[in-house]
């Protein structure tokens, strides 16, 4: 099984998707890592994304996905999936791809965002995620607010409910 933890920038996809690796005893992926240079230079200018820009990223991150659960691995990837076609993209096999959705509200998101140092995702552009992400319907859906463990201990619950 892969599960990808979405959400917009600053959601806390990283830190939710380390303790469910770890918990899952998988390999965690950070899919901004997966981000060719192009797009790193135009997000550290403040430029969004267009899906142009985003389509050698994911085809990269669903050849990982795909790889892995053709040598039957389970790993966990961060990475934003905003929008309904990226994330039928990366769900090379339905039924071992799962999706856990980190929501929040740009009130909450933005001061997290603000703090954060050293990441080529600047706080101007959240607005754009938000413009861009289309809720999921058929994610597991979980408030930002509430503790990182908190949220880990029920996608665990969850996940495997499933």
């Amino acid at each position: 099984m892969f599960v990808i933890v979405m959400g917009v920038s600053g959601s806390g996809k990283t830190t939710i998707g380390r303790l469910l690796a770890n918990q899952m005893d998988c390999r965690f992926y950070e899919g901004d890592d997966f981000h060719p240079p192009a797009n790193v230079a135009k997000m550290s200018a403040g430029i969004p994304l267009t899906d142009e820009d985003r389509a050698g990223w994911l085809a990269a991150l669903a050849e990982l996905i795909q790889t892995g659960l053709n040598h039957e691995e389970c790993g966990v990837i961060a990475c934003s999936a905003l929008k309904e076609k990226y994330r039928h993209m990366l769900a090379v096999d339905p039924g071992k791809v799962k999706f856990v959705y980190l929501k929040g509200s740009f009130e909450v998101v933005l001061p997290r965002l603000q703090k954060r140092r050293g990441h080529f995702m600047k706080p101007g552009l959240l607005h754009s995620q938000f413009t861009a992400l289309e809720e999921p319907s058929t994610a597991l859906v979980f408030d930002i607010r509430q503790s990182p463990e908190g949220i880990v201990q029920k996608v665990m619950e969850q996940l495997w409910k499933t």
